[in-house]
């Protein structure tokens, strides 16, 4: 892969090269890592990639390895940069022939990811979003309990992310990450919501396997002198019937990433948290509370196939992270053996879930600024 981002200084950028790396599928072999040129390079040799494919920018790395024989060229672009620059470098690739996998959300705004859905349609690539919460083994073990039917049809849906890292105005001390997300020219029209409410819409909708038609949005800015949200409440409705409530924060003191679901069906309820990862809680109303644990030989075989380490050895943020690199990489072998990936193979998210993602942003911050008034998304 080349990357696009990650370079010196940058957080997730390192995430993504050690979930890349995890699996021994995937190698760096190229990058623009850097705005600044020179930067790009010095982070380049940091990576000790050679001079040749430590390049200035996005546009030069692309040129660069599409005049490569086949055989030595990039495969796919990794893109971890500010929401503001994920659509350019995306669309140039797909224009020239390499695969896309992105960090969230999809682009800037909805026009870009409407845009970038045709583009990737036209193109015939492949395009995947780095949605990791559903890498986690047991995410995908509710997730084929739902479809399964053993909680039959479900009625609603609880999906909670609160952090506390924004409840002072650290933005303006010069913290890098806290700049970019809460600066509407490079994060978007939202800012909680976009950073993070979003995975728990993605992860709302993968596991219940329902899609959101409308919402009633509150956000709010308490931090003064903040430009963009860091509290948002919005009630879901979804197509079917089903009901839900989804809470995102980034003033919640003392909160870490603390994203948590419940799902709850005629028949029975599961809850997932993130802080304890490797365990699934099932409920009856006839029954004692079932509990399900990460690597055991009764999960299904997506989870099993999600899971790395024995049971009772915990698996978390980085091993789900490199599951969409490893699913990723796999549907690329696929292509190359011209035969058709299998259900695991391909279980990453996908341009259709980047673009509900950004349906969704849009849709919430349009309610909210009409009083809560309820919103249909756009997709």
């Amino acid at each position: 892969m080349g990357m696009v981002g990650g370079g010196r200084g940058a957080f997730i950028g390192a995430v993504h090269r050690i979930a890349a790396a995890m699996d021994g599928q995937i190698e760096l072999v190229c990058g623009a890592f850097s705005s600044d040129p020179q930067r790009s390079r010095e982070s380049g040799a940091d990576f000790f990639l050679p001079a040749d494919r430590c390049y200035g920018s996005y546009q030069e790395m692309i040129a660069g390895e599409k005049a490569r024989p086949a055989s030595e060229r990039m495969d796919f672009i990794a893109i971890v940069t500010p929401n503001h620059m994920h659509f350019p470098p995306a669309k140039m690739a797909l224009e020239n022939g390499f695969h896309v996998l992105s960090d969230k959300p999809a682009t800037f705004n909805f026009a870009e990811a409407r845009a970038l859905a045709g583009i990737v349609k036209k193109s015939g690539l492949l395009y995947g979003l780095t949605h990791n919460y559903t890498g986690y083994p047991l995410v995908k073990q509710a997730r084929e309990m739902v479809r399964s039917g053993a909680l039959g049809k479900i009625r609603k849906v609880v999906v909670e992310y609160p952090q506390g890292w924004l409840a002072t105005r650290i933005e303006a001390s010069g913290q890098k990450q806290a700049a970019w997300r809460t600066d509407p020219k490079r994060s978007g029209a939202a800012g909680c919501i976009g950073d993070i409410g979003t995975h728990a819409e993605n992860l709302a909708e993968y596991i219940s396997g329902l899609q959101i038609s409308e919402l009633a949005a509150d956000l709010t800015t308490f931090v003064k002198g903040r430009k963009l949200d860091d509290d948002g409440n919005v009630l879901l409705r979804f197509k079917g019937g089903a009901k839900g409530v989804l809470h995102a924060s980034q003033i919640s003191v003392g909160e870490e990433n603390n994203l948590n679901i419940r799902v709850y069906g005629e028949k029975g309820g599961l809850e997932w948290h993130q802080r304890e990862p490797n365990t699934l809680l099932v409920k009856w109303p006839d029954q004692p509370m079932q509990v399900y644990r990460t690597a055991n030989g009764y999960l299904s075989p997506a989870a099993l196939a999600a899971g790395r380490t024995p049971p009772s050895h915990p698996e978390g943020y980085l091993e789900a992270f490199a599951n969409i690199y490893k699913a990723f990489a796999a549907t690329i072998r696929a292509r190359h053996e011209k035969r058709k990936p299998t259900a695991i193979e391909s279980d990453y998210p996908k341009i259709t879930d980047g673009l509900r993602g950004m349906a969704f942003i849009e849709a919430v911050v349009a309610s909210s600024k009409k009083n809560a008034a309820w919103t249909k998304l756009a997709v």
